[in-house]
């Protein structure tokens, strides 16, 4: 029979697509690493990983046994949140890929009550504007924000988005408030990326159009300091925008058009039987914190 160590080594080696990261992050040395993997290879009696030096990549035969070595490790780690309950401890380590401005606002102010709860599970917290890939970045989850479409991938719903067209009093004093979506011309308007289009619903269902502005820019979070200090109009979530709707540093303008509904907050993780138990963990945590109404709504 295979030393269960031996796939954990391989699985590792994979999703860090090295055997040195592999070896730091189980503690052997990379030598240890490659003879495990060769004995594992042996045993099995096809190569599994196609080395080079510069990179490692999965030989057809070890893309077919990844997939089953994932659900095997999974599901142990999953008998064992079973037996254990939630009482128990989680172990290791959790790395987790998130939008840089979500992250920030929404998951960091968090992370302190999780990780006592947890003492002896680390988090690793990526944030990053880019779609990661979850499978060769090593990431255990991914929250989004988007339209999902890869199947591939398994999603758990966390939150509604709701985005709303917006902007500061100052600048409606200044330039007027459009009485109907086609005003919007007339405006100064504020797309997080230019040549975005904005897919909005209104009275008459779906809609697109591409907004023209003056500010060309990738940060979506100068778009949002920008239409607080009164630039123009722009099309903001609820989660980045609540406490200056709130605090009426921000104003809803034409509240018949809001963002496409398809938009959720998701997490996502690689397509496998079982869930590891640190990721349920941490998902079940975000689904209870945030909810169908999420607190930057209430």
């Amino acid at each position: 029979m295979t030393n269960l160590g031996d796939l954990e080594i391989f699985a590792k080696v994979v999703s860090t697509g090295s055997m040195s990261l592999a070896g730091r992050a189980l503690g052997f040395s990379p030598a240890v690493v490659s003879k495990r993997i060769k004995r594992l290879e042996d045993r099995l009696g096809t190569r599994l990983l196609q080395r080079t030096t510069r990179q490692i990549s999965l030989t057809e035969a070890g893309q077919g046994f990844y997939d089953r070595v994932l659900g095997i490790l999974a599901g142990l780690e999953e008998a064992e949140f079973y037996i254990s309950g939630r009482s128990a401890q989680m172990h290791g380590t959790l790395k987790i890929s998130a939008p840089t401005s979500f992250g920030r606002m929404h998951i960091a102010p968090h992370l302190k009550a999780f990780m006592e709860a947890n003492p002896e599970l680390a988090i690793n917290l990526v944030l990053t504007d880019e779609f990661s890939d979850i499978v060769g970045g090593g990431f255990d989850l991914a929250i989004r924000i988007a339209e999902l479409t890869d199947s591939s991938l398994v999603a758990r719903r966390l939150a509604p988005v709701r985005r709303l067209l917006c902007a500061s009093p100052d600048y409606l004093a200044a330039h007027g408030e459009p009485g109907d979506i086609g005003d919007l011309k007339h405006h100064r308007c504020l797309p997080a990326h230019n040549g975005d289009t904005w897919r909005l619903n209104g009275p008459d269902g779906m809609i697109s159009l591409r907004p023209e502005g003056m500010l060309i820019t990738n940060s979506s979070e100068v778009i949002r300091e920008t239409v607080i200090a009164g630039l123009g109009i722009a099309l903001r979530s609820t989660w980045d925008i609540g406490e200056e709707l709130k605090a009426g540093r921000l104003v809803q303008v034409l509240p018949a058009y809001e963002g496409s509904h398809n938009v959720t907050l998701s997490a996502v993780y690689p397509s496998r039987q079982f869930l590891p138990a640190k990721v349920r963990l941490f998902i079940d945590y975000l689904a209870e914190l945030y909810g169908p109404v999420p607190y930057w709504e209430r």
